[in-house]
C-alpha cells in the first residue's frame, strides 16, 4: 500500500516513499521473457531530477537550472505534466524561484497537490502545474528534497557539510510552520527517510531520528537511538538510507567529486562500505566493503528486496555492483544480520537511485561507460542480464527513477529523460 502521507499512486514520490525502498506500490512488472529486446524513448533536458505518478495517466518531471549557479546567481526549478509514452510536455509551471542549486524533490501530496521543495523555496501547485503557494525556508543553502510523515506533514532540511542541519516542518494544506524548527547535532548530506511519523537523519558521521510528538506538536530527538557510524572508521560521510522495517541501510563513503560521472569521482583512499543499523537497537550495527577497492564511493542509497531478504550495493567510483542474502545471525544477538554473496558484477557503472519491480525481482540499474548511458535490467537472484537498452544520454545518472503506467519505466539523467519499454507490448 502507498505510504499515508502520499497520494495512492503506483510512485507518487522519489524512491515511491520515504521509506526509500524504490519499489512500486502495485504488481506492476516487465515480466521479461529470454530474447526479449528494450526499447526506449528518450529526450533530451536540463537538470532533471525525477518522475512521479498522480492520477492514471499522469506523469510529473522535475528539472531545474544549474549554469547561473556557477556564476553565483540563484537558480530556478521547473515542474512539467509529460505524455507517458511520447515524453511530450503537455504543461508547465513558471520558473519556481530556488537559490542555491542542488537537485531537489517532488512528491503529490495525500491532499491532492503536488509539493516540490528546490534550493531553499517549498512549493505548492496544483495537478496543471500552477503554483498555489510557496515558503521561503530559513537557512540560505539548498534543501535537498523532503519527506511526508503518516500524519501528512512536511519535512525538509538543509545540505551542508559544516552547517548542523536544521528540520522545518510544513503543514500540506497552508504551507506554513506546523511547529518550530529543530537543529540536529550536525550537519548531514544525505537525503531524509521517513517510516511512520519518525524521521531518520543520516549526519555526517552519526544517525539519529526524530518522532513526531502529537502532544507537543514538535519533532523530538529519541534520546536512545544514535550511532556513530564514522567512529575509527577513515571513510567520509554516508548517503541516504533504507528503511525495512528491522533496519536501516545505507552507503558511505560519500565524498567524491561527480561532474558527468562518477567513474573514478571518490575522494577517500578508503573502501566504501555498506552499512546496517538495527532500528530496534542502535548498539546492533554492521557493515561490509563493497568492492574492498580504494577511493570507492557513492551518492545513492542500497536497495532492499524486502520478498527475497537481498541487498544489492554498489561501488560507483570502481564500477561494482553486488547482491547478497540476508539472513539471521548466528552470534547470538537477535537484531545482527549475516550476509550471504549471492552474485558480483565488475566493470558495472550503477550509480543512480535503482528500481525493483518486486513481483518478478527485476532490478533496473544503470551501466555508464565514458559517455555512454545504458540501463538494464537484471534478474535480483542471480544477477542475469534480462535486458539492456541505450539511452542517450551522455552523462551518468545519479538521480530517480520511476515506474510508469504501461509496463514500463521512466530513467532521469542530468541531461536525459528516457521511457524504457517492451516493444512488443500493444497499447489500447
Amino acid at each position: 500500500m502507498a505510504h499515508s502521507g502520499y497520494f495512492d499512486s503506483p510512485w507518487p514520490c522519489e524512491d515511491a516513499g520515504p521509506s526509500r525502498l524504490q519499489t512500486p506500490h502495485n504488481t506492476a512488472c516487465l515480466n521479461l521473457k529470454p530474447g526479449t529486446k528494450l526499447a526506449c524513448t528518450s529526450r533530451s533536458t536540463r537538470m532533471s531530477t525525477m518522475t512521479v505518478l498522480g492520477a492514471p495517466g499522469e506523469v510529473f518531471l522535475l528539472t531545474h537550472s544549474a549554469i547561473r549557479a556557477r556564476l553565483g546567481l540563484p537558480t530556478t526549478a521547473q515542474v512539467s505534466r509529460i505524455d507517458p509514452l511520447t515524453l511530450e510536455t503537455l504543461e508547465s509551471s513558471p520558473r519556481l524561484e530556488g537559490g542555491p542549486m542542488w537537485p531537489g524533490g517532488m512528491a503529490v501530496h495525500a491532499n491532492g497537490h503536488i509539493i516540490v521543495v528546490y534550493g531553499r523555496f517549498a512549493h505548492k501547485l496544483n495537478r496543471h502545474c500552477q503554483p498555489v503557494a510557496s515558503y521561503l525556508l530559513p537557512r540560505h543553502e539548498p534543501y535537498n528534497s523532503f519527506v511526508v510523515l503518516g500524519n501528512g506533514l512536511i519535512v525538509t532540511k538543509n545540505l551542508s557539510a559544516t552547517t548542523p542541519a536544521q528540520l522545518t516542518t510544513l503543514h500540506p494544506d497552508t504551507l506554513k510552520v506546523a511547529s518550530s524548527d529543530v537543529v540536529c547535532p550536525e550537519a548531514s548530506i544525505a537525503r531524509l527517510s521517513a517510516h511512520g511519523n519518525t524521521v531518520y537523519v543520516v549526519g555526517v558521521s552519526r544517525v539519529f531520528r526524530y518522532h513526531w510528538h502529537a502532544a507537543s506538536q514538535q519533532l523530538k530527538r529519541d534520546p536512545d537511538w544514535e550511532f556513530h557510524y564514522l567512529r575509527d572508521a577513515p571513510q567520509s560521510y554516508g548517503w541516504d538510507m533504507v528503511i525495512d522495517g528491522e533496519h536501516g541501510w545505507f552507503m558511505d563513503n560519500g565524498k567524491h567529486n561527480y561532474m558527468v560521472s562518477m567513474l573514478g569521482a571518490g575522494r577517500h583512499k578508503a573502501a566504501n562500505r555498506l552499512i546496517r543499523v538495527s532500528l530496534h537497537n542502535a548498539q546492533s550495527h554492521q557493515s561490509w566493503e563493497v568492492s574492498g577497492l580504494p577511493y570507492g564511493s557513492i551518492s545513492n542509497p542500497p536497495l532492499i528486496d524486502l520478498k527475497r531478504r537481498i541487498v544489492v550495493g554498489y561501488d560507483s567510483a570502481n564500477r561494482h555492483l553486488r547482491a547478497w542474502k540476508i539472513d539471521a545471525a548466528h552470534n547470538g544477538n537477535e537484531h545482527d544480520v549475516e550476509l550471504t554473496p549471492l552474485w558480483h558484477h565488475a566493470q558495472f557503472g550503477a550509480a543512480s537511485h535503482m528500481l525493483l519491480f518486486a513481483k518478478t525481482g527485476e532490478l533496473c540499474v544503470n551501466d555508464y561507460s565514458r559517455f555512454n548511458e545504458q540501463v538494464l535490467v537484471l534478474d535480483i537472484e542471480t544477477g542475469e542480464e534480462k535486458g539492456r537498452v541505450q539511452t542517450g544520454g551522455r552523462m551518468q545518472g545519479v538521480v530517480f527513477p520511476s515506474v510508469g503506467w504501461h509496463q514500463d519505466f521512466y530513467w532521469c539523467s542530468m541531461d536525459r529523460l528516457a521511457r524504457i519499454y517492451v516493444p512488443s507490448l500493444m497499447l489500447n
